[in-house]
């Protein structure tokens, strides 16, 4: 019994000693409400009054810099960088991020000046005019406030790929090769001739083992494994007879730059006999499918109309 009322008071020593009050968290404050105004007023491209909100000596930070120095934007640096978002986007918002609210926050320990902190998380949208990338993407600010309410600092995260992606879109620039001649090409059509010959050990000879299919008739649009497509091909085979395979146009095989990505795509129309009735079908299709280095297809997706095989 001693050994519990020990074990008990200790605990409560702990908990006391692990718990520590430094200040107020606040879901409605003075302070939000000025940040709300603020980022409305950023929005409708009011210079005038979002620098009304600032404090002299405003300074932002950008919170993902590996910068140790950086000396932040001084207010006028800091209105003329917003005044981009306004000018350069088309159907520009900032909408709060769904199931978040602000939060106000006054520190007890080392804040004499009786400053708060808000915090929020919001959604950033537009379209860059010139470049047509698209912004969707969250955002979180710290600010700083006065006990008079100016706002004295801003750290915001933002994502830093989508302005990247508006830089890099200024600027033309190839990203690989195409090739109308390539063995990747040679590996498409005889593994489409194959098919045409019902020799389905070779058709499957060309997919790596690990080879993802995707239909662009599923609802879901989930890939499926080469042992699943085979039950698909074989429920096809079951009510359509493959009289011949005829390629439309030429196909293309892209080495990409960036990601390093193969890709051949192709345009066929596969001619087919209803099995049921002896009806003729043209059965257009365009295939993408992914190679590895090893010349093997890592993944396939087929674009066709469904409806043609009812």
């Amino acid at each position: 019994m001693k050994k519990t009322i020990l074990v008990v008071l200790l605990l409560s020593v702990f908990i006391g000693y692990a718990q520590k009050n430094n200040g107020t968290v606040y879901m409605e404050h003075p302070t939000i409400d000025v940040v709300d105004q603020f980022v409305k007023a950023s929005v409708a491209g009011d210079r005038s009054k979002m620098g009304s909100y600032l404090t002299d000596d405003f300074k932002a930070y950008n919170g993902t810099s590996n910068n140790q120095n950086d000396k932040g934007r001084d207010k006028e640096a800091f209105l003329n960088n917003q005044m981009v978002y306004h000018d350069q986007l088309d159907y520009y918002a900032i909408e709060t991020y769904p199931g978040s609210y602000a939060d106000a926050i006054e520190y007890k320990k080392d804040n004499p000046d009786k400053e708060v902190w808000v915090q929020t998380w919001n959604i950033m949208k537009g379209v860059q005019k010139n470049t047509g990338v698209k912004i969707d993407a969250a955002a979180h600010r710290l600010y700083t406030l006065t006990k008079d309410n100016k706002i004295k600092t801003i750290i915001g995260y933002d994502n830093e790929g989508v302005i990247d992606e508006i830089r890099a879109s200024f600027a033309d620039r190839t990203n690989g090769t195409i090739y109308n001649h390539h063995e990747n090409i040679n590996t498409v059509r005889k593994l489409m001739y194959a098919m045409e010959n019902n020799d389905w050990d070779k058709t499957y000879s060309f997919y790596d083992e690990d080879v993802r299919f995707l239909d662009s008739s599923s609802p879901t649009f989930e890939s499926v494994s080469l042992e699943e497509q085979k039950v698909v091909d074989k429920q096809i085979l079951d009510k359509f007879e493959v009289t011949s395979i005829d390629m439309v146009g030429y196909p293309d095989y892209l080495h990409y730059e960036m990601g390093d990505a193969r890709v051949v795509q192709s345009w066929w129309n596969i001619n087919l006999i209803r099995k049921a009735d002896k009806k003729a079908i043209i059965l257009p299709i365009h295939y993408l499918m992914d190679f590895n280095k090893e010349g093997k297809i890592t993944s396939e997706t087929a674009y066709y109309n469904a409806k043609l095989l009812d």
